[in-house]
């Protein structure tokens, strides 16, 4: 944890940007202000990439700017460039480029979230480096910057000091496991807390889950069966049951789940439940045998059998791994 006085956070702005990302980050740092003793609050300024006292957001907002980027004195120790409309379409003039270039190698740390990594790729930061951006995009990100190597599935990712995050949400993520590398877990939590964050993510986590992935279907039975399975992991979900509870017979459910939801039942039960291992190894210190049993496992041994053939890494490994990355607390 680095524990120097007041740290300067920067968020990049330009016409188009994306409200909540700009909002987001603001939040999560103000907030922390709060509650840190005055010699260790952040002084958060935002510039622009415009000479204007106020610019257009990607939805219409109009958002107050800061000064001029180039014009801006003084030391940055954490830069954020959020997400926008048609980042991976526009050529940012050079002299922004050389100058987030100048912060690559002066400031503490820089991040991106969602399309906000084409201006950090553009000015060369993600070269050689693992990076990710809206999963929806991440593809242009690669075909774009080939000397980048593009994750589309994490929420956030770490690369020496270049961070990079999915879109929209996953920028308080991001901005959290900053805060928890300044001051500790307790404050990034407290923050949580005051924001009424649901969940604080880990950046390995998935940009959405295997029960947001598959709810897709328009069939309100299946629908409605999917949030009872999520709810009900430890019960009986085998075919037979499912289909009692959907009222239709065994060979019509597998038939119509697997054309409504794109994946067998039996392979989707054991997606939602290993999902739900992961979690709980994440942010919690139940025992495995207290985890295979809320998560619908015979024994341990079972779930740790299931967890190796779909992830290639045994439960302990994975808890031991993750544990620390970001913060696993449940709020």
């Amino acid at each position: 944890m680095n524990t120097s006085k007041n740290r300067r956070l920067v968020i990049l702005m330009y016409p188009r940007v994306r409200e909540m990302d700009v909002a987001s980050v603001n939040d999560i740092f103000a907030t922390a202000n709060t509650i840190l003793p005055e010699n260790r609050r952040y002084q958060i300024a935002c510039l622009s990439t415009v000479d204007a006292p106020q610019l257009d957001g990607m939805y219409g907002m109009g958002l107050r700017t800061g000064p001029l980027y180039s014009t801006f004195r003084g030391e940055i120790d954490t830069l954020i460039v959020p997400g926008g409309m048609g980042n991976e379409l526009t050529e940012p003039p050079e002299k922004l480029l050389k100058w987030m270039r100048k912060q690559g190698s002066s400031a503490r740390r820089v991040g991106s979230i969602c399309t906000g990594a084409w201006l950090l790729a553009q000015a060369g930061l993600l070269d050689g480096r693992r990076a990710t951006t809206h999963w929806n995009q991440a593809h242009l990100l690669a075909r774009d910057f080939p000397k980048v190597t593009v994750d589309p599935d994490p929420i956030w990712v770490k690369d020496g000091n270049i961070y990079t995050s999915a879109g929209a949400t996953s920028g308080i993520d991001l901005s959290l496991a900053l805060l928890e590398e300044d001051h500790g877990r307790a404050v990034a939590l407290e923050v949580a807390r005051q924001l009424v964050v649901f969940l604080c993510r880990p950046g390995n986590q998935a940009q959405f889950s295997v029960a947001l992935k598959e709810q897709k279907t328009e069939n309100t039975p299946l629908a409605d069966l999917q949030i009872w399975m999520q709810e009900h992991l430890a019960e009986d979900l085998s075919v037979p049951s499912l289909a009692q509870k959907a009222a239709m017979s065994e060979r019509n459910f597998q038939r119509v789940f697997t054309r409504e939801i794109g994946t067998p039942p039996s392979q989707y039960v054991e997606r939602i439940r290993i999902e739900a291992v992961r979690r709980k190894l994440e942010r919690s210190t139940q025992s495995m045998e207290e985890i295979a049993s809320a998560c619908g496992y015979g024994s341990a041994d079972v779930m740790g059998r299931s967890f190796s053939r779909q992830l290639s890494i045994t439960p302990g490994e994975y808890r031991s791994r993750f544990r620390s990355s970001g913060i696993m607390a449940e709020v």
